[in-house]
């Protein structure tokens, strides 16, 4: 059947229990109990969490065939945990294990081997980049893919729709107790937020770190009264690669110019006043953006309230100049937000829970006033993907993206028309990421177009000096451009399921054929 995008869910899936996605507030009301861990309590005093060895932790963990194991990505390219783990699981002959990692990238590819050979049948994450995407894509994994949000995994977890075995948590610093923080020693990634559900809902707990303090290792990210085993490793990661390609600001003509569009958007619309509230992604135009911003606040006499998500080097230079009160980090970015977190005051460590779950009680998203977005594709509804490229492989991840755009007041997505030859603006689009009932303004160096839904942001915007279109007038001039794509052939085999936030499922991603 078709789901609300009017995407095709195969009805064997929808036999399994699974739904089609019926809309971004479908589960408005929606009841469940919390999952629970099964713990086994230690009484006895004085018990040593220290372990010698990650192949004597593993051991006592009594780790077994068709697990379920998770992973955190606050080191980004540079983790190193991951793979350190997986390594000594391998050797030990363990096999079909479902991995539920918060993201997989650029650090993990010697994983492609253990999916070949068996050892990982099964993966849950945001991201799904480089090999490990292309071996998704290729159909090497055994089972389909399940690609959530940051959010939507929370939620998965907090449910129980997964159940985590054995959570292996890479820290910057650990006491013997198991208390885990991101600051500390020589592999600071910041902030421990992904990890925060896994630490309280996995049935066993292991903090790795290359760094155990002496003392009590306070403020903790994680506690100590959650964590099993701690074990000391020579290095849990290299500082210098979570910061990637992707995150740095422009210099590009063309991005600035649509930097500055989105500004303006921003500042002529209701929600810019004293305590607003703001997200930006980490592209080179979204981070432009605060570039732009200043003026605006400046001449308004205004100031940011809390900014929030992937924290930049650009939000910790406005924090530090004045220009917003406090910051909600749920990921640093980059060294200077690594450092910030731990030194200024008003710089928050809040949990992915607290950040993006679509099913408490109020994540802070949902408190956006706005949020600035990029895209691969968005097509003439304004659905948008940011998972597959046009050529049909998996290249990204959704991270927050259908969270905030969810929860923000104003969602603008920024892109260009082009890139390299290739529409980014289309009638129909490869996948389907984030639905266009979320998304309100697309920025691109051609024009700037508004959601029809949202005719209280047109009217704001026409009278300003911005040089507004139709999505559809984007597109042709796209089309014209580039021409009319053919379109890619795929198999039956379905190779991920993209879910959205609330569980539901937005689409389904099939192998390309040969």
């Amino acid at each position: 059947m078709k789901n609300k995008v009017g995407r095709e869910i195969p009805d064997e899936l929808l036999k399994t229990g699974l739904e089609p996605f019926q809309g971004q507030y479908y589960r408005e009301n929606y009841e469940y109990t919390k999952a629970a861990p099964t713990v086994m309590a230690y009484v006895k005093p004085n018990r040593n969490k220290v372990m010698p060895s990650l192949k004597a932790t593993i051991e006592a963990l009594h780790l077994h065939d068709g697990m379920t194991i998770s992973f955190h990505h606050h080191f980004r390219n540079g983790d190193y945990v991951c793979v350190q783990v997986m390594k000594v699981i391998h050797e030990l002959g363990i096999k079909s294990l479902f991995i539920c990692a918060s993201s997989l990238g650029k650090a993990h590819a010697e994983l492609v081997p253990m999916i070949e050979d068996g050892t990982i049948t099964g993966i849950s994450s945001s991201g799904v980049r480089d090999e490990i995407g292309k071996a998704i894509s290729e159909g090497r994994l055994k089972t389909p893919a399940w690609i959530r949000s940051h959010g939507g995994r929370v939620r998965a977890i907090e449910t129980g729709e997964v159940k985590i075995d054995v959570a292996f948590i890479g820290a910057a610093s650990s006491d013997i107790y198991g208390n885990a923080s991101g600051k500390g020693g020589n592999s600071e990634c910041g902030v421990l937020s992904y990890a925060d559900v896994d630490a309280k809902y996995a049935n066993q707990v292991v903090v790795i770190t290359d760094n155990i303090v002496e003392g009590v290792n306070m403020p903790a990210s994680i506690k100590g009264i959650d964590v099993d085993y701690v074990v000391k490793v020579d290095q849990v990661g290299d500082p210098k690669k979570i910061a990637s390609g992707a995150i740095r600001m422009t210099k590009d003509p063309r991005e600035l110019k649509m930097a500055e569009y989105c500004a303006e958007v921003v500042a002529k619309t209701e929600w810019f006043k004293d305590g607003f509230s703001f997200q930006t992604g980490a592209g080179g135009a979204s981070l432009a953006v605060t570039q732009f911003l200043q003026k605006y606040m400046d001449e308004a006499g205004i100031k940011m309230g809390w900014g929030m998500g992937g924290i930049t080097e650009p939000m910790v230079d406005m924090l530090h100049k004045g220009y917003i009160r406090a910051l909600l980090d749920d990921q640093a970015f980059d060294i200077p937000a690594v450092q910030s977190v731990h030194t200024d005051p008003t710089h928050y460590e809040i949990s992915c829970s607290e950040y993006a779950n679509p099913l408490n009680k109020g994540a802070y998203v949902n408190y956006l006033d706005y949020v600035i977005l990029g895209a691969l594709e968005i097509d003439t509804n304004f659905n948008v993907n940011v998972v597959q490229g046009s050529d049909g492989l998996i290249q990204g991840a959704p991270g927050g993206h259908p969270d905030t755009a969810a929860g923000a007041k104003c969602t603008i997505i920024v892109a260009p028309l082009l890139r390299s030859r290739l529409a980014t603006v289309k009638r129909e689009i490869t996948s389907v990421t984030t639905p266009g009932e979320s998304v309100d303004v697309l920025v691109t160096d051609y024009g700037i177009a508004v959601n029809p839904n949202r005719p209280d942001i047109l009217a704001q915007l026409k009278a300003c000096n911005l040089p507004i279109r139709s999505i559809e007038e984007l597109a042709d001039i796209a089309e014209s451009i580039c021409g009319k794509p053919a379109p890619i052939e795929y198999t039956d085999k379905v190779i991920a399921l993209v879910e959205y936030r609330d569980g539901t499922i937005i689409d389904v991603i099939r192998q390309v054929k040969k």
